[in-house]
């Protein structure tokens, strides 16, 4: 080509952080080869105040990610990988080691309603949101501006959530 070739394109990884209430308490833009471990950890560390479980896939069935919890004072509910070993590295991985034993107690299907695994679904929910209301590709070019393009597309699904949310309260005896 006469001026150079397109550029580089490559994908973006949106990471988010979502409450009980399905709010978005923290957020991060990565490059689409981004390991999905040192981003959790990031986004435990963005939160503040208290955190009362952290609940994400089988890729974050790390030792690093129940350490990064325990230290906040959360419990993981992350299902641990199909190979199921209890860790050799005693006491750092007694927390994981926990849940590998249950799981082999009682089964993956009883373990994920014991421990509220089904929560995730806020965290899909929240996904599914972003990309039904603010779209599934970013508009601007630089990184800076794509991260002021996530952080406002954040703000305003949050402020949507918070004026769309009913007030239920319980009648009768």
């Amino acid at each position: 080509m006469k001026h150079g070739g397109r550029g580089r394109r490559g994908w973006k990884k949106l990471h988010l952080g979502v409450d009980r209430s399905g709010a978005i308490v923290a957020h991060t833009l990565t490059d689409g080869n981004a390991d999905d471990v040192p981003t959790g950890l990031k986004l435990i560390d963005a939160v503040d105040g208290d955190i009362s479980s952290v609940t994400g896939d089988g890729a974050y069935d790390t030792i690093a990610i129940y350490e990064a919890a325990a230290a906040r004072g959360a419990t993981v509910v992350v299902p641990a990988t199909i190979t199921l070993a209890v860790s050799r590295r005693k006491p750092r991985a007694s927390l994981r080691d926990r849940t590998i034993r249950r799981v082999n107690q009682v089964g993956r299907r009883r373990w994920k309603k014991e421990s509220g695994y089904h929560r995730q679904a806020r965290m899909e929910n929240a996904f599914f949101r972003y990309k039904s209301i603010i779209g599934d590709r970013l508009r601007a070019r630089h990184s800076k501006a794509q991260d002021a393009e996530v952080l406002i597309g954040c703000n305003i699904l949050n402020r949507m959530t918070e004026l769309g949310r009913p007030a239920s309260f319980a009648i009768g005896p």
